[in-house]
């Protein structure tokens, strides 16, 4: 019962993983008129967020050893939340891209230690729903932030508010940070009697066969999906609050609420994919996710009313819903349980550097242009991932038949 209890506290966790990654596109439109900014220097501030996340991911193994994984969580979420709380006082841009450094160690720290002590001590299926609980808290995120705009408080009182959540969760972990080792000691007892799936290490055999990773057949296209995945995920975020208002002419607060409804459908997908993974596998989820957020994407071409562009919205989150955990549980499969470990690494920092350098990239693009290559650019990139993935499915197909082929002879 203890480690069920102890369960949801790491989901609550992870919905304050998500809380803030969602705030910034959702409130940018009325940001950027108030300090005296530009449209395109959201790009700029996520930039910095994300490299933070990189660093503070890369760093995470060392951080988990000197630490623990429950002293990290404490210190990354407490981190995250004066740096909330510093973005609801900032009075220009040059204090947001200060306060995104400590923002982006803070959510990488904890992203990576959870995503690592969950693959750890439980079994794979709450792998997705762990992810199901980033979507509430980024589901929230936007939810929080219309209805402050609407409101006398603006923007500045959504970061508040999103802040003294942070805090609330981490005096939750503070009280709670004993439990972590009396948890330890109990998944160490039940792995004693064999009670609980374990992930081992490699077997000597197994470190045998081990080999330079970027030479596996289908690695590169695997990592490139990995980069346009995640960056247009950060990218539809980010800029669909600015295209609905900027291009759509809808208002701001409206325009959060339908962003909420993005994160929701990723939510909602991520839930569903908990179960639905006991019968369909990973592929054909990740294929149908594709096909349902680029017809989702479709929609914002369309001559239709502004209801169809919210239903676009929803449509890509649910369809982005299975793919990244789905990628993310094919690496032993598709490369081999002894170099899933290293790719793993890899793939995460590849990930983030695509929510690093794509939504930048766009923003640079707006200031140029518009926001009405939004709907343009979100399909080219999941056109691109279609065939990236798609590709990987060829090569790893092919190289099964040879092996079958060879072994048969």
């Amino acid at each position: 019962m203890m480690v069920t209890w102890f369960l949801i506290l790491i989901y609550l966790a992870f919905i304050s993983l998500g809380l803030p990654d969602s705030l910034l596109g959702a409130a940018w439109p009325v940001i950027w008129p108030e300090i005296d900014s530009s449209l395109g220097t959201a790009g700029l501030v996520a930039m910095v967020i994300a490299g933070g996340t990189i660093a503070s991911s890369l760093a995470s193994g060392k951080m988990i050893q000197w630490l623990g994984t429950g002293k990290l969580t404490l210190f990354s979420c407490l981190l995250t939340a004066t740096a909330l709380l510093g973005f609801s006082m900032a009075p220009s841009i040059v204090w947001l891209i200060g306060l995104a450094v400590p923002l982006g160690l803070g959510g990488g720290a904890v992203d990576a230690a959870l995503n690592h002590y969950v693959a750890d001590n439980y079994k794979a299926h709450h792998m997705s729903w762990l992810h199901c609980f980033w979507g509430v808290g980024a589901t929230a995120g936007p939810i929080i932030m219309a209805g402050f705009i609407a409101s006398p408080y603006s923007w500045r009182g959504g970061y508040t508010a999103v802040a003294i959540l942070q805090f609330v969760l981490v005096a939750i972990l503070l009280i709670t940070l004993p439990l972590w080792k009396r948890v330890a000691a109990i998944r160490d007892s039940m792995r004693a009697a064999g009670q609980q799936d374990e992930v081992s290490e490699p077997s000597e055999e197994s470190r045998a066969r081990q080999v330079n990773v970027f030479r596996l057949k289908g690695i590169k296209p695997t990592l490139l999906s990995f980069l346009l995945y995640c960056g247009a995920e950060a990218m539809v975020g980010l800029w669909g609050a600015s295209y609905l208002v900027e291009t759509r002419e809808v208002s701001p607060e409206t325009a959060a609420g339908w962003i909420a409804l993005y994160y929701g459908g990723i939510t909602v997908g991520r839930l569903i994919t908990g179960f639905v993974t006991f019968k369909v596998s990973n592929r054909l989820l990740i294929r149908f996710g594709q096909w349902i957020a680029m017809a989702g994407c479709i929609l914002f071409f369309l001559p239709l009313s502004d209801s169809f562009c919210m239903a676009g919205f929803v449509m890509i989150g649910l369809g982005f819903a299975p793919i990244y955990p789905g990628l993310l549980h094919e690496t032993p499969a598709r490369f081999g349980k002894e170099n899933s470990a290293k790719l793993m690494g890899y793939q995460m920092a590849v990930a983030y550097t695509g929510s690093t350098f794509i939504p930048p990239l766009f923003g640079l693009i707006v200031t140029l242009t518009s926001t009405a290559l939004f709907p343009s650019a979100v399909f080219m990139i999941l056109l691109l991932m279609f065939v990236s993935v798609e590709l990987v499915n060829r090569i790893l197909t092919a190289a099964r038949g040879d092996h079958t082929r060879v072994n048969g002879n």
